[in-house]
């Protein structure tokens, strides 16, 4: 017992001994040395290291403290620590819980980057696989006359703010957490300022309040939420606001690809949780269509995963052009859109073309998969009588899929796929699209009060592939085929004889306004697609009265056509002119005529007969026998069936 009692003296002599000449800056170098460890990088404490140990918060301050780039970040710091002071609170470490009382930085600068393949120096432990940073819970966080400055390569963004948490401040704010600055985005000005809750007596089992207000060019986020366990950053919740002039702007701050879109306004609760976030509630507008859904973006090796469904209960058809890098004219007519899109309007507009020349950004939809559902219950497409939308894309490491993409019409519908695949160096672009038991008279406009021109059934087939970054350079070398038919329908008498230029007849049907239709046993026009340009194979429309046939061409390279058709008479008609009607121009305005040159000799014959014969004689090579005969129409149709044209037998 006296040896005990000894040996308790001894060891209370050498404790008091070993406190009385114990120096904190012995423990500089192990804790550099765990430090670089862990972080993977150089630490440093240049300056002095003092503590408290004898207390139920016991702290440790260090004085000028450096954190080193990675070695792929080059020479320089990351961080720069006047003064850090940590106190953890033993109390709850007894309980099984880690939690800092205290931390304290004086004046840090923080140095973040990230390189173009997607490297950061934020993320710790050797793996690039980002994730959201994560804290202990912290009771007093004080940051005095804090900067960060970002240099983001993947992003193209550039920011220098402020930190402080407002200690100087006494009574209403003190503690208020402020990050704010500005930069560029993209080469756009950029802002941002984020709010948060006095970080005084911070609680770790209650939400933590913030509020965010980011601005980058023409993109406006504003958003208010909370950290339920602060300062666990992998998991928290928000409900803003964002507006801006194209949604695929919004690249460059989530890195997820999206399609270009007129001026937006849509809000959306936010919940995070680890690498993934549930956008819920989204409700707004896109240009002048309403928009509604839910979409789930998972993160997993710097690749974006967006699943949801979307719909809208209107559709404006023409708020879809942006999609595919054009602008809408009729939007300059009233339809939202931003001052870019007008630009490019009035840019097509002044070339005189309609196929945009937007180049494709390979790069972004590379890195995003999706599976997106979307439906419209009605569409606004002016003259066009769709009645709704519905389509489910997939994009998979680059190739783009829609499919099934349909459009329906008060009889029948326009259905099929369209394939994008950028997994190569140029994009190759498909598409096979089918009209199916649609009906003339509703896709034609109708003008006045009388029966329509035409009316039948209407069957299409186009199948075509193209390769290019744009829509313009893609149509440029498309290949495939369009066939089109039209069965048991009929026609404007008046527009029959003026396939066949029967002038008499032709003058005395307006004259009379005569409305009277005529059958149409069938009509079929099938084009075949060669490096961008159409020509066409068949030609033909074959009523009771004309059968008319034609050829030409539709050169999508220069965007020009070049049609015509000319008719033959069934039966005996007086002052017929053999002379073709054509349709040619630019796309963007075609122009209906007459080629006279055409029917040269037929006019130089009856200006020979007047002269030696009689007045009479100069109308005998205007008068047709009626040589032409019935077109085989069975054949015809069965043959634009075999080339992709979904069209039922005809009736006889």
């Amino acid at each position: 017992m006296r040896w005990l009692g000894a040996a308790a003296s001894l060891l209370l002599l050498a404790l008091t001994v070993f406190v009385a000449v114990f120096q904190w800056n012995w423990l500089r170098g192990p804790i550099d040395d765990y430090a670089s460890a862990r972080l993977q990088r150089r630490v440093v404490i240049h300056g002095a290291l003092t503590g408290h140990a004898w207390s139920w918060t016991p702290s440790l301050t260090a004085r000028d403290v450096s954190v080193a780039q990675p070695a792929w970040a080059g020479a320089g710091q990351m961080a720069k620590l006047p003064s850090l002071t940590l106190a953890i609170d033993l109390k709850s470490l007894l309980r099984g819980q880690f939690v800092l009382s205290l931390v304290d930085a004086e004046r840090p600068s923080l140095a973040l980057v990230r390189d173009e393949s997607g490297r950061d120096n934020w993320t710790f432990g050797g793996s690039q696989a980002s994730s959201p940073l994560k804290l202990p819970p912290i009771r007093h966080f004080t940051i005095a006359n804090g900067l960060m400055t970002l240099a983001d390569a993947r992003r193209r963004l550039s920011f220098s703010g402020r930190v402080s948490s407002n200690e100087q401040i006494v009574g209403f704010g003190r503690g208020d957490f402020i990050l704010a600055g500005r930069g560029t985005l993209n080469g756009a000005p950029f802002t941002a300022q984020i709010l948060g809750g006095p970080l005084i007596n911070v609680d770790p089992d209650k939400p933590y309040p913030f509020r965010t207000d980011i601005r980058a060019g023409d993109t406006h986020i504003v958003a208010q939420g909370t950290i339920p366990r602060p300062f666990d950053l992998a998991v928290f919740q928000a409900s803003g606001r964002v507006t801006g002039d194209d949604v695929a702007d919004l690249y460059d701050l989530t890195g997820v690809a999206t399609p270009n879109s007129p001026p937006y306004d849509v809000t959306v609760h936010l919940s995070r949780h680890g690498d993934t976030t549930d956008l819920t509630g989204i409700r707004g507008r896109l240009g002048s269509t309403d928009i509604a859904g839910h979409l789930t973006v998972a993160e997993q090796d710097g690749r974006s995963d967006v699943i949801g469904d979307l719909a809208s209960q209107r559709l404006k058809l023409a708020d879809l052009t942006p999609v595919i890098g054009g602008a809408p004219r009729a939007a300059l007519r009233g339809t939202i859109v931003s001052a870019k899109q007008i630009a490019t309007a009035a840019k097509l507009s002044a070339e005189g073309r309609v196929l945009p020349d937007a180049h494709l950004d390979v790069a972004r939809i590379r890195h995003t998969d999706a599976d997106i559902r979307y439906r419209a219950e009605s569409v606004d497409a002016g003259p066009l009588p769709i009645r709704e939308m519905a389509l489910h894309a997939t994009l998979d490491h680059g190739l783009l899929t829609v499919d099934p993409l349909s459009l329906g019409l008060p009889q029948g519908a326009l259905s099929g796929r369209v394939r994008l695949d950028a997994r190569g160096a140029t994009p190759l672009t498909s598409i096979d699209l089918a009209l199916a038991h649609a009906k003339v008279e509703e896709l034609l406009p109708k003008r006045g009060a009388g029966p329509s021109a035409m009316e039948g059934a209407l069957e299409a087939r186009a199948r075509l592939s193209g390769a290019g970054d744009s829509v313009r350079a893609a149509a440029a070398s498309a290949n495939g085929v369009v066939a089109v038919a039209i069965t048991h329908g009929q026609m404007r008498r008046l527009f029959a004889e003026l396939l066949g230029l029967d002038v008499g007849r032709s003058l005395f049907l307006y004259l009379s306004k005569d409305q009277k239709p005529t059958p149409v046993r069938c009509a079929v026009a099938e084009f075949r697609a060669q490096d961008g340009v159409l020509t066409a194979q068949r030609l033909i429309v074959d009523t009771a009265d004309v059968q008319a046939q034609g050829g030409g061409v539709i050169d999508l390279r220069n965007e020009t056509l070049n049609l015509a058709i000319s008719g033959k008479p069934k039966h005996f008609r007086l002052l017929r002119i053999a002379a073709p009607i054509t349709l040619k121009g630019r796309l963007n305005d075609p122009r209906f005529g007459i080629d006279f040159s055409k029917a040269g000799p037929q006019l130089g014959a009856a200006a020979l007969l007047g002269a030696t014969l009689s007045p009479f004689a100069a109308i005998l090579p205007f008068i047709a026998t009626g040589t032409a005969k019935d077109a085989d129409c069975g054949a015809l149709l069965a043959e634009a069936q075999t080339h992709g044209a979904p069209i039922a037998a005809p009736r006889h």
